[in-house]
């Protein structure tokens, strides 16, 4: 949703802190450590446009905004979720309506800091873990939740981030970085592994 951005470094640069942080501010999230008595959960943009999408027409693509709404309405209150600057400047771009509904599921909910840690895995992710130097946002949100401790990502970035291959380099990069790795699924793999599907428009 944003425009192309270059490397890692242009992820974390002050200018997308910036965008990040008005949102936050204005939706009253705080970059706060995850302290809960539920398991956590970096919830990945991906999952908010699902959630804010228009029905499409597409079987495939109806088909898993109806499991995204279904999680969110019986499943999101079993878990304590969190997301990030990164999700808030993703979320915030685009058509002004559309940004709007985005935003409307991220209020109140704690926003992660991306930290120097984060920026400096993400660039193993992409060196090391097979996300295309092409992508450094998707390396961005794996490294913002894998830092601070998520025990879930939730996506349906399929092509980078729930992808059986990457994932296996990512905990691999991750635990040799001397972080434990979040499980990474899709709404449809929480609490049941099932397969991935297409991204709403």
């Amino acid at each position: 949703m944003l425009d192309r951005i270059e490397g890692v470094e242009g992820v974390f640069d002050l200018e997308l802190h910036m965008i990040g942080s008005a949102v936050r501010d204005r939706l009253g999230g705080l970059a706060v450590a995850p302290i809960s008595m539920k398991p956590t959960i970096y919830l990945e943009t991906s999952v908010v446009s699902y959630l804010a999408s228009r029905p499409s027409r597409d079987l495939v693509v109806a088909a898993h905004q109806q499991i995204t709404a279904e999680w969110w309405q019986d499943q999101r209150e079993r878990y304590a979720l969190f997301c990030s600057e990164l999700v808030l400047a993703e979320a915030s771009a685009g058509d002004a309506e559309a940004a709007a509904r985005r935003l409307a599921f991220l209020e109140r909910i704690p926003v992660l800091e991306a930290t120097d840690e984060a920026r400096q895995l993400a660039q193993k992710y992409i060196d090391d873990a097979g996300i295309p130097p092409s992508e450094p946002e998707d390396a961005a949100h794996v490294a913002i939740a894998t830092v601070h401790g998520m025990a879930f990502l939730l996506t349906w970035n399929c092509a980078h981030i729930a992808n059986a291959h990457i994932r296996v380099r990512i905990e691999s990069v991750s635990r040799a970085s001397g972080y434990e790795p979040p499980s990474i699924c899709t709404p449809e793999e929480l609490p049941e592994a099932t397969a991935c599907g297409k991204t709403p428009s």
